[in-house]
């Protein structure tokens, strides 16, 4: 399903209490950005208990239940799990993934609050989640009669929103200082292959593994885990802004002249990183337009190229990614430092191209 407007984490519980307490909804978004525990979370807001039914591990008598003979007629006892006397919030975990006999036998509970002949406690909500099938993850079409029925939600990742849960919840300092400065880290799309991708999730598990093995853990270490739950590329950058933390080098003391670029082959996570820090600087201090340049900027520039010059000495590849353009082929540094560039590294430029 596509969706036409998304929201942030922070505002689904006011959508979900205007919303699932009168009509079923659905909450689309990626693996790992927080469904499951914010529909938990919205539950405890309102005293209710959250009983999760996980549309993947379901057969559809596990939902009908089994027949009893009583009065020489058959009838059927739904589970435990769903049989209760008091309202609770009954939450379809990923609902799109069960196979489409376990769909139906979910239509009663979404549709008439009822399995059988046993009715939802007056009070109770229904929420239901799910992948969409542009996540690469198991996915299955929803009936029309089905989605017709749902208000349907579509939940984005929001470092903001995450960063603030982070500081309540003791997620490790590495972790939220590195998503402070890199926001759009936090999440990826799910890749084609099988391999780590960034999400709030596996965030987290970084998190519980750099408490896990404390502040003395080891570089090699350190990079299993790194490598084993993030989108490889942030991986590299992560790595590398460890280094800066634990040795107290930054992109500040570059700027300044009294620190170089590391130039060791073992240090390449480090150079990308600070490579990343550089062009970020140059992106928020640099003008768009080169009639805007005061004589301290002209001394910025100036600065960079040569520093551009240096990095480039130590890998080429590494100071184009100062220079390249965003993921839609458009410049990110202003053209006319680009164009100054050009003049002045035609080699840098031409690898770029």
């Amino acid at each position: 399903m596509q969706a036409a407007v998304t929201v942030t984490p922070a505002q689904i519980p006011e959508l979900l209490l205007g919303l699932a307490t009168v009509r079923p909804v659905f909450l689309w978004g990626a693996p790992g950005i927080g469904k499951s525990s914010l529909v938990r979370k919205f539950a405890d807001s309102l005293g209710m208990e959250c009983v999760s039914l996980l549309g993947t591990q379901l057969a559809p008598e596990d939902l009908i239940g089994v027949p009893q003979i009583r009065d020489g007629r058959s009838v059927f006892c739904p589970p435990e799990a769903i049989a209760r006397d008091e309202p609770y919030c009954l939450f379809l975990d990923e609902l799109n993934a069960a196979t489409p006999d376990v769909q139906k036998a979910f239509y009663s509970l979404i549709l008439d609050r009822r399995i059988g002949s046993y009715e939802l406690p007056v009070g109770s909500i229904v929420i239901g989640a799910g992948n969409r099938a542009t996540d690469n993850a198991l996915a299955r079409p929803i009936a029309s009669a089905l989605v017709n029925r749902l208000t349907h939600v579509h939940l984005r990742a929001s470092a903001a929103d995450w960063l603030v849960w982070a500081g309540e919840n003791g997620v490790h300092p590495w972790v939220t200082d590195y998503l402070v400065d890199r926001p759009d880290h936090l999440w990826s799309q799910p890749p084609k292959t099988e391999e780590p991708f960034s999400t709030p999730r596996s965030w987290h598990m970084l998190s519980d593994a750099l408490h896990s093995f404390g502040p003395d853990i080891g570089e090699e270490t350190l990079k299993v885990i790194v490598h084993g739950t993030l989108t490889p590329a942030h991986a590299v950058s992560f790595c590398g802004y460890a280094k800066i933390v634990r040795h107290s080098f930054g992109i500040e003391a570059i700027l300044k002249g009294d620190a170089s670029w590391p130039a060791r082959l073992e240090d390449r996570d480090l150079l990308y990183y600070l490579a990343e820090a550089f062009r970020g600087r140059l992106v928020k201090e640099l003008p768009r337009r080169r009639e805007h340049v005061s004589a301290s900027m002209r001394q910025t520039a100036y600065r960079a190229k040569s520093l551009l010059v240096q990095l480039a000495e130590i890998s080429v590849e590494v100071a184009q990614t100062v220079i390249a353009d965003d993921v839609d082929g458009q410049p990110v540094l202003p053209a006319w430092f680009l164009v100054d560039a050009a003049r002045d590294m035609p080699r840098l430029v031409e690898a770029r191209r």
